[in-house]
């Protein structure tokens, strides 16, 4: 029961991390729109998706005005984060179990996999020791990249 309790802990601990790092998308739509912190929240909140918050970000980045140093250091930025959506979107979007009495823990995929002739759903991975390092290596990854964007925005004076 404590090796489920301490994953559920690293679980949140993961999503806390995430939420807090994606929520700093408003500074750098802020700076590149030329917007204030304000309107830039209201953009980042009409979006609904971390995907479509990052495309945004991207996308701006991407126009000729964006200084090239700029543009360099959010893509580089972004695309780490959104390497890290796949495994918080995994954890997000799964059914777990734990055996009370082995310790043992599962996940169960809620998508669905589609071929040419068949599907699959429903992928059970087990969440044995290495699978929690990688959830704690994210979790280091999420803070680097949290502490980039936040260079980011005092580098190139976005609004706070």
């Amino acid at each position: 029961m404590r090796r489920f309790q301490d994953v559920l802990l690293l679980i949140g601990q993961l999503n806390y991390t995430w939420t807090n790092t994606e929520s700093l998308l408003i500074h750098m739509i802020a700076g590149l729109a030329q917007s204030d912190k304000e309107t830039a929240i209201v953009i980042f909140l009409t979006l609904n998706t971390p995907r479509a918050r990052i495309d945004l970000v991207e996308r701006l980045a991407k126009m000729q005005k964006t200084p090239a140093d700029c543009r360099a250091d959010i893509l580089d930025s972004t695309r780490r984060l959104s390497e890290e959506a796949k495994l918080r979107n995994k954890y997000n979007h799964c059914i777990y179990s734990f055996d009370p009495d082995s310790g043992r823990g599962l996940t169960q995929s809620m998508r669905i996999f589609e071929g040419r002739d068949d599907i699959k759903y429903g992928k059970i991975e087990e969440l044995d020791d290495q699978e929690i390092e990688r959830i704690r290596e994210s979790i280091r990854s999420l803070i680097r990249i949290n502490q980039s964007f936040w260079s980011i925005t005092e580098k190139y004076g976005f609004p706070k």
